[in-house]
């Protein structure tokens, strides 16, 4: 019996960086099928607005993930696991390879190397939060971990969720995560082709100013209006939906479509960079592909890949 692990193509990257498109083809030519690790496409009804698959290409190669839940409901890393791996075993079932292909960098590496395994304490963090969750304290938790614990500090401070979690695992532990973290250096749970799509930050804004473009001109803003009638913005998911805040005080009258536009742009190129940081520090395995590339030069070099795993 082979005890290898199991095979898991992995293509990553920023927002509007090719990925979906990329691994259509490559699924096409290696017999696969891809689960998507977008957090928001496994929503319905927001299928411009999340650049999902169009039905066509859904028929040529099938899609997992994609169009299970309403947007009501709350998908958590869990719950994602649970439906990934399913799809893995049941892809590898038919002798086809799984590949994943998306932008949520916390999806794919806890697919990858499993779920956080740092220490916690449901009262020392019922604590933290009181004490901390909110504006004042958030001013007052930086203060304290750049004092205290400089190396998460840096990491995170701008992101008060993840401060508290390292000031909980520090009171813990008295280490930080990054100290902890570099001292258990986490195993893959799959033999993987994990390919980072890199362009250069110009070239990628402009990509993401023309799919904007692209977007509102198929329909986005009637989309939206649907979403937001359903509740978008008061659901659990409305925190990571890119466009459709902005898009909602265009038809409010508060701003005119160039501006609404222009707001999409900003905030889609600010989740971009925030991507590109994450992959390039939690993903160092991955291999840097600097895009734009020929389809056949990647599609050699994923063969080589693969007959090498």
């Amino acid at each position: 019996m082979n005890s290898k692990k199991p095979i898991l193509a992995v293509i990553m990257g920023p927002t509007a960086s090719g990925k979906s498109e990329l691994a259509l083809r490559l699924a096409e030519h290696f017999n696969g099928e891809i689960i998507s690790a977008d957090s928001m496409q496994i929503y319905k009804g927001l299928d411009i607005g999340t650049a999902k698959p169009s039905r066509s290409e859904m028929k040529t190669v099938r899609h997992h993930l994609v169009d299970l839940y309403d947007i009501t409901e709350k998908l958590d890393v869990y719950r994602f696991l649970e439906l990934a791996e399913s799809a893995v075993s049941n892809i590898h079932s038919q002798g086809k390879l799984p590949i994943l292909a998306g932008g949520t960098g916390f999806y794919i590496r806890s697919m990858l190397y499993g779920l956080d395994t740092l220490p916690g304490n449901e009262n020392i963090r019922a604590e933290l939060d009181a004490k901390y969750d909110n504006p004042e304290g958030f001013e007052e938790l930086k203060k304290l971990m750049k004092e205290c614990d400089p190396e998460d500090f840096k990491r995170w401070e701008k992101h008060q969720r993840k401060l508290i979690r390292a000031l909980e695992v520090f009171t813990i532990t008295g280490k930080s995560i990054t100290e902890l973290q570099t001292l258990d250096k986490p195993q893959l749970n799959y033999r993987t082709i994990c390919w980072n799509l890199c362009w250069e930050r110009d070239e990628l804004r402009k990509r993401i100013e023309l799919r904007t473009e692209k977007m509102l001109k198929a329909g986005w803003i009637e989309e939206a209006e649907n979403a937001i009638n359903a509740g978008i913005l008061e659901t659990p998911t409305a925190h990571q939906v890119l466009g459709y805040r902005e898009i909602n005080e265009y038809l409010n009258g508060k701003t005119d479509y160039q501006t609404m536009q222009q707001r999409i742009v900003t905030r889609t190129w600010q989740y971009a960079r925030r991507q590109i940081t994450w992959f390039k520090n939690q993903h160092p395995q991955a291999k840097v592909i600097h895009m734009p590339a020929q389809y056949q030069i990647l599609r050699e070099k994923f063969t080589s890949e693969l007959e090498s795993i």
